[in-house]
C-alpha cells in the first residue's frame, strides 16, 4: 500500500497523456451510466458530477448491483480494477448486445476485457494490495483529462501530500467524518472506507450540507471532521463549538484523499495490522453462481 499510494503523482501524470484511451470514452453529448462496486462506486459518483456539470450530457452513476440500466442509455462505463467483480460482469452480461459497454479496467487479463464493447486498460495503475489506492484515482484522473482538465495541479499537490510530515493530532484521533460538495463527494466516501479498510477505524462519509442534519451529533474532542474542497459557509464554527478538529482540505480533492489514504496507512502500522490483507477482505469479490 505505501509503495502503490506514493507512486498517484506518476500514474495520474499517465494517465493524463492517453488520449487515445481517452477517445474510447463516451463523447460529448451521449448520455451514459457509469458503474462500479466499493472503490470504483465512488469514483464513478465523482466522474458522473464532473461529467454532467461540465455539459458533457446527463451521466447517472450505480453501484453495479442496483443499477437502473434500462433507460436508453447511450453507453455503460464499467469501472473495475479486478475486471472479476461477479455485480460487473453479470451487469455487462446483460447488456452485450443492447447497449455499447466501455470497461476501464486496472487486469487488462481479465474476463470483462472480451465481454465490453470497448476496453480501456491500466496496467500501470493495478495493484498488489487489497486496499486501493493509486487505480481509483489513476482512473479519475482519466476520466477528468478526458474532459478536458488539466492535471498539473492536481499532480503537484498530490506530490505535496506525499511529502508533508503528517500531524499526530490527526493520526491518534478516534473517529473521522469525511465531507465533500459535487464531485468530491465520492472522494469523502472513498476516504472513509479506506479508513475502515485498511486500519479498522471508526469513519462516517457525508455530503457537506447534510452534516448538519444529524451526524454533526457525533462530533467531540479527539475527532476529526475532513473536508475535501471549499467548505460550505459557518460550517467551521459549527465544529469548533463541538471541540472536534475540522480539517479544511487545501488541496486539489485528488490530492486530499492521498493525505486520508496516508493516515489510514500510518494507523494501520500504528495497530500492527496489514493494510495489503485487511481481515474479511480479498482484492476482488466472486460471489458463488
Amino acid at each position: 500500500m505505501a509503495q502503490e499510494l506514493a507512486s498517484q503523482p506518476e500514474t495520474w501524470a499517465r494517465a493524463a497523456t492517453l488520449t487515445s484511451e481517452q477517445a474510447l470514452l463516451p463523447s460529448r453529448g451521449a448520455r451514459i451510466a457509469v458503474v462500479g462496486c466499493g472503490t470504483s462506486w465512488f469514483m464513478a459518483q465523482s466522474y458522473a458530477w464532473l461529467r454532467e456539470t461540465g455539459g458533457h450530457g446527463e451521466t447517472d452513476a450505480f453501484t453495479a448491483s442496483e443499477a437502473f440500466i434500462d433507460r436508453g442509455y447511450d453507453a455503460v462505463v464499467a469501472l473495475t480494477r479486478s475486471g472479476t467483480t461477479t455485480e460487473v460482469l453479470e451487469l455487462v452480461e446483460r447488456l452485450r448486445g443492447r447497449v455499447r459497454t466501455i470497461g476501464v479496467i486496472g487486469d487488462a487479463s481479465s474476463p470483462l476485457v472480451d465481454l465490453v464493447d470497448e476496453a480501456v486498460t491500466l496496467p500501470f495503475a493495478d495493484e498488489q494490495s487489497v486496499v486501493q489506492t493509486r487505480f481509483a484515482t489513476t482512473a479519475l484522473a482519466l476520466f477528468r483529462a478526458s474532459l478536458g482538465e488539466e492535471l498539473d495541479g492536481a499532480i503537484a499537490d498530490a506530490e505535496r501530500a506525499l511529502a508533508e510530515e503528517l500531524d499526530p493530532e490527526i493520526v491518534d484521533a478516534e473517529q473521522y467524518t469525511f465531507l465533500g460538495r459535487g464531485w468530491s463527494v465520492g472522494l469523502a466516501h472513498e476516504a472513509a472506507l479506506k479508513m475502515r479498510e485498511a486500519s479498522q477505524s471508526w469513519t462516517e462519509s457525508y455530503p457537506a450540507m447534510e452534516y448538519r442534519h444529524g451526524p454533526i451529533s457525533i462530533a467531540a474532542p479527539n475527532r476529526v471532521t475532513w473536508h475535501f474542497g471549499e467548505a460550505p459557509s459557518g460550517l467551521a464554527e459549527d465544529i469548533a463549538v463541538t471541540g472536534a478538529r475540522f480539517e479544511a482540505g487545501r488541496l486539489d480533492a485528488m490530492a486530499e484523499l492521498v493525505r486520508a489514504q496516508r493516515v489510514a496507512l500510518a494507523r494501520a502500522v500504528a495497530k500492527g495490522l496489514n493494510p495489503d490483507a485487511p481481515r474479511n477482505l480479498t482484492r476482488s469479490v466472486v460471489l458463488d453462481a
